[in-house]
């Protein structure tokens, strides 16, 4: 029978998580929810010297703002608790000293000066140097001295690591999830450090440890992880404990596909990487974007439905009902910004328009401009299809909001003619005299007086939009006049027929 489904996400916090990172936990969390699991969060803090402060609280800030918290983690469900590897320390001792009676593991002496000499001496014959099977007997281990030494050596306080004792001539025949049957050949591995001279334990002793204590079901990671499977597989081996299932996903790779994906990326190309702002880089959250339309495009960097299925847009509850391991693809998936801003568009146009005018509403409120709910929700209705972020309402329709500052002087060049102002001037008793000033009103009196004047309406309509919005764009003119009321619309065109005779 197999187990209840227990995955983790185990960020180290030593700087942002990048979207490489959310893409991780992401996968995690919908393989749990796919087969009614666990997804539990592990902060994986042993390397104290790469700790940066805040990045912890970044880690939990950023899966919660994308809707994929975990049920487990620091301070939340801690049933297989404490969830910092830092508060663990004292676990792994003991595991490291069962290796090392049960043959798995051995004390190491060499001082960093003495490996750096073997490192220069195998430069020198253009060789590279492999801590294991090789050497191990030749160099300062307990392999070679007698434990009464060993014994002797440790009590008086020398510097030692413990490194794994890696089989000699055995072919592991390993399964990934996601890439199949992978062969590898234990002579060529090296012998790793399984705890280290200050106390701590490495990455691979202490992940094993509790990845078993916690009773995880299947490892979902990055392929970066990959060389180190088949140590992991020994660990377990090593000591009797049933392995979990392993999946490496693809990377996340750079725009024009040569390597991973950077922050350094991010900052040449002008777009984020980070799901949060992080000091004085910003992240998707500023810069505009849905949590559900980077959860989207991360989900398909990798993953897709099956063949022949050309679907893009998915809910993070469709996503939980069909994501397989199973359909995530072996080759890197390169970032694209501009399809990330083509996500956010389609979750935009998906938003309900009351929901995108409370937002703007804010966006207006922080530059001190009131407008009505029913005016805010026509202007999202009317110029939703143009808009990728919701801070483009504002690059779009900043005119209805606030009086031209300056004007295109090709447009009133080609459009303000001899008789302009006094047509304008004309216009402006007709507009005076609307009692109701509505769209319709609107429109019907100035398309009369055109037509009972014969002017053409390019006559007319070009100039009077130059003189509300500054230029010959915007939203329907008639429109526009209503949303900005009479007195504004009247003192626009005042003040462009003022400019024009100070010509």
């Amino acid at each position: 029978m197999s187990r209840p489904v227990r995955v983790r996400f185990a960020p180290s916090p030593t700087g942002p998580l990048h979207i490489g990172g959310v893409r991780t936990a992401l996968f995690n969390y919908l393989f749990a929810k796919k087969n009614n699991g666990v997804f539990y969060l592990r902060i994986e803090d042993t390397d104290q010297n790469r700790f940066v402060p805040g990045a912890e609280q970044y880690i939990f800030e950023a899966l919660e703002w994308l809707g994929i918290s975990p049920s487990e983690t620091v301070g939340k469900n801690e049933k297989f608790g404490p969830y910092r590897q830092s508060e663990r320390k004292h676990l792994y001792k003991q595991y490291a000293d069962q290796l090392i009676h049960s043959g798995w593991a051995y004390y190491a002496f060499d001082t960093p000066e003495a490996l750096d000499v073997h490192r220069k001496q195998h430069e020198e014959q253009g060789k590279t140097f492999i801590y294991n099977w090789h050497n191990r007997e030749k160099l300062d281990t307990s392999l070679v001295i007698s434990d009464e030494e060993t014994n002797k050596r440790i009590a008086a306080g020398e510097d030692f690591v413990i490194r794994f004792k890696t089989p000699v001539n055995e072919v592991l025949e390993l399964k990934d999830i996601i890439r199949g049957d992978i062969k590898f050949d234990t002579n060529l591995l090296d012998d790793k450090v399984l705890f280290k001279s200050d106390g701590m334990p490495t990455y691979h002793l202490a992940n094993i440890v509790d990845d078993h204590l916690m009773e995880t079901s299947h490892v979902i990671r990055g392929e970066e992880w990959l060389p180190s499977l088949p140590l992991h597989h020994l660990l377990y081996k090593a000591f009797g404990w049933e392995a979990p299932e392993f999946a490496h996903l693809p990377l996340i790779l750079k725009p024009n596909g040569k390597g991973k994906l950077s922050k350094r990326d991010g900052e040449i190309g002008g777009f984020p990487v980070f799901p949060l702002q992080w000091k004085d880089l910003k992240g998707f959250k500023e810069e505009g974007y849905f949590p559900e339309a980077l959860i989207n495009m991360l989900v398909m960097l990798g993953w897709n439905e099956g063949s022949g299925i050309e679907k893009e847009i998915y809910s993070l509850k469709e996503l939980e009902s069909k994501f397989l391991l199973e359909n995530v693809t072996k080759s890197g998936g390169k970032f694209n910004p501009e399809k990330a801003k083509w996500y956010n568009q389609q979750y935009l146009q998906l938003e309900d328009n009351e929901v995108l005018a409370l937002i703007f509403k804010e966006i207006l409120s922080e530059k001190n401009i009131t407008v009505s709910d029913y005016k805010l929700k026509k202007i999202i209705e009317l110029t939703k299809e143009r808009a990728v972020f919701i801070n483009d309402f504002w690059e779009i329709n900043n005119y209805i909001f606030q009086r031209p500052m300056s004007y295109d002087n090709k447009a009133l060049e080609k459009n303000w003619k001899e008789n302009t102002a006094f047509l304008m001037i004309n216009l402006l008793d007709i507009l005076e005299k609307i009692n109701e000033f509505k769209q319709s009103e609107i429109e019907r009196e100035v398309k009369d007086w055109i037509k009972n004047n014969q002017y053409s309406f390019g006559q007319i309509m070009a100039p009077f939009r130059i003189s509300l919005v500054g230029e010959l764009k915007g939203i329907d003119l008639f429109v526009l006049c209503e949303l900005i009321g009479k007195k504004e619309v009247i003192e626009r065109i005042e003040n462009v027929i003022k400019l024009n005779e100070l010509k």
